[in-house]
């Protein structure tokens, strides 16, 4: 497996939101006042002070991998673990502080066997345009409840509606931050993808958002499973995000 593959960075357009209530705003705006951004790294290095957070919805690899995200925490199905233990799906966990309450448990059982904990800020707002001070706050409270609750400092950080600007960028990689997280496919509640941008079909690298929380007839479990169908028809697999990134 080759790993720290360098990362696409993500492309214009508004797109539908994944693991958040609501539509996705001009996630592109990065700096607030309707300009693209020119954040395009090579490759990615360890933010240095004053830097800015690389943005990426898909991987650069020849590896037939795609990656599986979860936002929020609100939906905390028990089957799941059971799945990602059998299937040993390396599953990365986007969690907000105040969804998951007092269902960190939850999570817990899904690290020990094999998902990863990343960040989704503390209490879900919307970034754009906040203060370098209230985003900082958001992203690196965080980081400290993670540590605190499973000693770990997430590398990896999903803004709530996939909406940011470059002040979100700085205090992501203040806060340790190796690279900003969005999507270029969405499962929607009918287990059916949708995609940002380019030709709508799974190619590898995707980073694909499987929403937790929204009203559906199928269960996580469910939708993870026919979501691995379509992987597989492919001839894809599930790859472990943070060992691309």
């Amino acid at each position: 497996m080759r790993r720290r593959s360098p990362a696409a960075v993500v492309c214009a357009g508004v797109i539908l939101l994944a693991g958040c209530a609501g539509v996705a705003e001009e996630r592109t705006e990065a700096d607030g006042r309707g300009q693209s951004p020119a954040h395009a790294p090579s490759d990615i290095g360890g933010p240095d002070r004053g830097s800015l957070a690389p943005v990426v919805d898909h991987v650069r690899t020849r590896d037939r991998v795609v990656f599986l995200t979860y936002d929020d925490g609100a939906e905390r199905d028990p089957s799941f673990v059971g799945l990602v233990r059998e299937r040993r799906l390396p599953v990365s966990m986007f969690l907000t502080d105040s969804v998951v309450g007092p269902g960190y448990g939850h999570f817990a059982r899904l690290r020990a066997v094999g998902a990863s904990l990343q960040n989704h800020t503390l209490d879900h707002s919307a970034l754009r345009g906040l203060p370098y001070a209230g985003q900082r706050a958001e992203i690196c409270g965080q980081q400290d409840k993670l540590r605190s609750r499973f000693g770990i400092r997430p590398r990896l950080f999903r803004p709530p509606y996939g909406t940011y600007d470059t002040t979100t960028l700085r205090a992501a990689a203040d806060c340790g931050i190796r690279a900003v997280v969005l999507w270029r496919a969405s499962l929607d509640p009918g287990g059916a993808l949708t995609y940002t941008r380019g030709k709508p079909a799974l190619r590898p690298g995707d980073i694909v958002s499987v929403p937790s929380g929204e009203p559906a007839s199928l269960t996580l479990t469910e939708r993870t499973e026919r979501l691995l169908r379509q992987i597989e028809g492919r001839g894809l697999r599930v790859g472990r995000l943070e060992d691309y990134l």
